[in-house]
């Protein structure tokens, strides 16, 4: 994204109130991304209402919603440890095939292929809640309005505006990675593949068609839309509500949130993360759960992470926010 002079000039001189200046324009989409995003948001929560229909007087499978909470693990853990604290922040290093299953797992989440999902995350770094962030909750401002029409842009908006973030730019290392190009060019199949998973295994388990679609609505589908909605929370509701514990840049408001923090895998512990982006656990304070920090601690033991980024508790209660400097 190149930008003009008069671009740069007015990021340099937003106040951190006003609405963006990109936000006047109000980039639209292709029809085919409008109506592929639309596709991969709408159904899922359709699926939701089907499996309630389906399972009301007849119960629920005890398989359908343990395969359910496997795969949501699996998947959310390939998002937050693989896209995001490895891949996007190099909170750690991998051996090779640690990374490439990580890239893998987080693939089969339905939020796009790792080296476009790394790119807008850094974006996002690069300019939070100001001009230039892809996701912000404070597109339109902080009016009572803006904040409302900002938070529907952050959850999910933003993935419908003809905004595109260059990998070339944000990813090059990425790109240069054959596994990973590789793996983010077989993101349509990983995804076929996260829904024709519990669909098989929940026919073979049942020995019929339906418990293969009971398993493929609870375990493929609403599976999917929990995660989704959980992730993009965590760019919209972590930007708005909660306690800011730690200093971060200016215009900068990221939040700890926790309620969100066991669904979310430790990622709703946004303040924290976004006061110290590249260290490995989000939670800074030890009654913050973090399930993902607590993998990579397992993947350290094994042997199969390095180089973990921990918190210095020096440097973190410096940057609390009634810390003197």
């Amino acid at each position: 994204m190149t930008l003009s002079p008069e671009a740069i000039k007015r990021r340099a001189d937003y106040d951190g109130d006003s609405p963006f200046p990109e936000a006047v324009h109000d980039f639209t989409a292709s029809r085919f991304q409008i109506g592929l995003t639309a596709a991969l948001v709408v159904i899922p929560l359709a699926a939701l209402g089907a499996g309630v229909w389906l399972a009301w007087g007849n119960g629920l499978a005890l398989h359908d919603l343990l395969l359910a909470g496997v795969l949501y693990v699996v998947t959310g853990l390939g998002v937050t440890v693989g896209f995001h604290r490895l891949l996007t922040h190099g909170s750690f290093t991998a051996r090779p095939w640690l990374r490439v299953a990580l890239a893998i797992a987080g693939s089969m989440s339905f939020q796009g292929n790792v080296v476009d999902w790394v790119a807008i995350h850094r974006r996002h770094h690069a300019f939070t809640d100001r001009p230039g962030d892809p996701h912000s909750p404070y597109r339109y401002g902080t009016s009572l309005r803006g904040q409302l029409r900002g938070l529907a842009h952050a959850h999910l908006g933003w993935m419908f505006t003809g905004d595109p973030t260059p990998a070339a730019r944000y990813a090059p290392d990425l790109l240069a990675d054959p596994a990973m190009v590789k793996v983010a060019r077989a993101f349509p199949a990983l995804s076929a593949g996260s829904l024709a998973l519990p669909f098989l295994a929940g026919w073979a388990i049942s020995g019929s068609l339906y418990g293969g679609l009971t398993t493929f609505l609870w375990a493929g589908l609403i599976r999917v839309a929990l995660l989704q909605h959980i992730t993009w929370s965590v760019n919209s509701l972590c930007h708005v509500m909660g306690s800011r514990p730690f200093r971060t840049r200016r215009h900068d408001r990221a939040t700890n949130l926790w309620p969100l923090a066991l669904l979310s895998f430790g990622e709703s512990w946004h303040n924290g993360h976004h006061s110290e982006p590249t260290c490995a656990r989000h939670g800074m304070d030890r009654h913050q759960i973090d399930p993902s920090a607590g993998f990579i601690r397992l993947l350290e033991r094994l042997g199969w992470a390095e180089a973990v980024r921990w918190p210095d508790p020096h440097r973190m209660e410096s940057r609390r926010s009634g810390a003197s400097e």
